[in-house]
Order: structure tokens, then sequence, then C-alpha cells
């Protein structure tokens, strides 16, 4: 191979997400076997059989965990160079395009299911601050006072906007600026293998863990998932694909929050979905819910028609 004929592999990495008992869980396979390491599922694009990139991904899904996949949005494509190691070898140039993809969590044919908080800790809120901050902050702040003087304002401010510090206010939309800096500052597992991989000195370990670690730049991958859905759940009604299709308000507000990492006050939320026309009664009532029984509510499709950005409109919530 040179470089005036170089060999790309195009391949498909899906960000498979539910919601089980109030946790955000994605599927996680084991490459090669490796039973240390996880990663996304990932198929390769069959230029001859896949009529489209979705399709492509839709088929290798269905093959190897026997899921249906429902909604599906392109993420990015990933394509730096040597994100996948075996291209120092000598092998092929790996482009990744990423998917987002919505699903009720259910047995599958391969891979095991984790919470997305095991991978971004600090990004779950739903308890008050996550103590975790404190360290991030503590190596963040070491981070942005070392090396060029002339980088310091930089690297503080980014900091500060990113983690909310500094009288900055916490954007929960920012998992993956906030994780890109953790990876810069070489305060995440896979910065070190990187720069190992490179033949770099690899930074020194942070005290504590930062997070799970995943294989090649599948932790990047999912963080631009999560950004992606934070945002677009204020907007577009895709918080309904990850609920059965008769929910109580309870179950659509713990879905919700579950996904923005914090509690939202209960009476506000109300009104504000009732207002906006995203659901609809239908006159049956949930079964034990260990109280009054609660009326159970099915999206109200029309709210697609009547308007261009029918999301729950999250901003405007308040911390219960």
């Amino acid at each position: 191979m040179t470089n005036a004929d170089p060999t790309i592999v195009v391949g498909l990495n899906a960000v498979i997400l539910a919601v089980t008992e109030e946790e955000p869980r994605i599927l996680t396979v084991r490459p090669d076997g490796d039973p240390e390491a996880e990663a996304l599922p990932f198929g390769p694009l069959d230029p001859l059989r896949d009529r489209t990139l979705e399709l492509g991904l839709r088929g290798w899904v269905r093959e190897q965990t026997g899921l249906e996949l429902g909604y599906v949005e392109q993420l990015y494509t990933f394509g730096d160079r040597h994100r996948d190691p075996h291209e120092r070898e000598g092998g092929p140039r790996m482009l990744s395009i990423g998917y987002l993809t919505l699903v009720r969590e259910g047995k599958t044919a391969a891979g095991r299911w984790r919470a997305w908080y095991e991978y971004f800790p600090w990004e779950d809120w739903r308890e008050g601050r996550p103590p975790i901050l404190d360290a991030i902050a503590a190596a963040l702040g070491r981070w942005a006072d070392a090396g060029d003087a002339g980088l310091h304002q930089g690297r503080r401010e980014r900091v500060d906007i990113g983690f909310g510090l500094g009288g900055a206010p916490w954007d929960a939309d920012r998992v993956l600026d906030r994780y890109e800096l953790l990876y810069e500052a070489g305060l995440v597992g896979e910065a070190r293998r990187d720069a190992q991989a490179r033949g770099a000195a690899a930074p020194p370990a942070p005290e504590r863990q930062l997070g799970r670690p995943m294989c090649f730049d599948h932790r990047r991958i999912v963080a631009t998932a999560v950004s992606r859905l934070r945002g677009k759940i204020k907007y577009r009604p895709v918080v309904f694909e990850l609920l059965p299709p008769a929910f109580t308000l309870f179950q659509l507000q713990r879905v919700v929050e579950a996904l923005a990492g914090r509690r939202l006050h209960k009476q506000n939320f109300r009104r504000l979905v009732e207002k906006g026309g995203l659901v609809e009664g239908t006159g049956r009532l949930a079964g034990a819910t260990g109280g009054r029984p609660a009326e159970l509510f099915a999206f109200r499709r029309d709210v697609l028609r009547e308007r261009p950005t029918p999301g729950v409109g999250l901003p405007s919530l308040p911390l219960d």
C-alpha cells in the first residue's frame, strides 16, 4: 500500500440506545473475543449489496443481534488517522459512519446492555452534582495552568464553560465538548492508550478512573450521540421512540430525566407536555402503580403536522 494508492474501508457504527428502569443503556460488544474490551456494534458497508447506508446498518444489526431498528439517525463520519490500531501495522484506513438508533431493550443474540452513565458519570445530575466533578475540576485546573503561559487563559475558559465552573452555568448538551477536554488533557484511558500507540509519553493517570473506557474512539461516538439526543428531545418527539405505545406521564417524565441527566418539576413538566399537545389519553388506567391508578397516554402523532418543533421544551423546566 502506498500513499498514491490508499486503501479505505467504510464501516457503520451503531449507538443502540434504550431506557430501561430509568437508566439510558447502550448495547456493547466484545471485539475479537477480548474479555476486557468494549466497543459499539460495528458492521462493514457492503458496496454491492447495500443500496443505502441505512439499509446496510439495519441489515447487519438484524443479522448480528436480532434487533429490528426503528428510529435511526446518522451522526457523523469518524475518520481520524490511526483510529483503528491495525492501520499502524499497514492495515487500511478505517472510516466509520456513526448512527444513533432508539429501541426498547430486549434480548439480543450478541452484546450486552450497559448504562451510558458508566462511561460518563459526570453527566448524571439526577441526585445532585456528581462528586466526581470535584476530581475533574482539580485535574483540569492543573492542566489549564500547565505549559505555555499563553495557553492558560484559553484553556481555563474552555474548562469553565464546559464543566460549569467559575460562574459559568452547566450546559447538559455539551457532552462531547466535555469528553474532548478530558481527552486533550490526558485524563481518560483512551488518551493514554493512544499516546502510547503513537510512541509518545503517556500522561500520568488521574487519581481515579474517569468513566469506563472503550475501544478505538467509540466513547467519542457515544458522546456525540448523547449530545445530539439531549439537544433533540427539546424540539423533536424522539423520546416516544423509547416508550411503549401506552404509558403514564410519570413514565414519560422519568425517561426524559434519564436522558437529560436531571430531575424535573413534576407539575411544570405535565403542564408543558399537555399544553404542547404531545399526548392524548387512552381512557385506560395503568395496572399496579403502588398508589392511585394512573391514566395511560399515547403519543399524539397529529402534532407532527401541526408544528415544526414538537419537543418537550426542556430548557424552560426548572430543577425539582
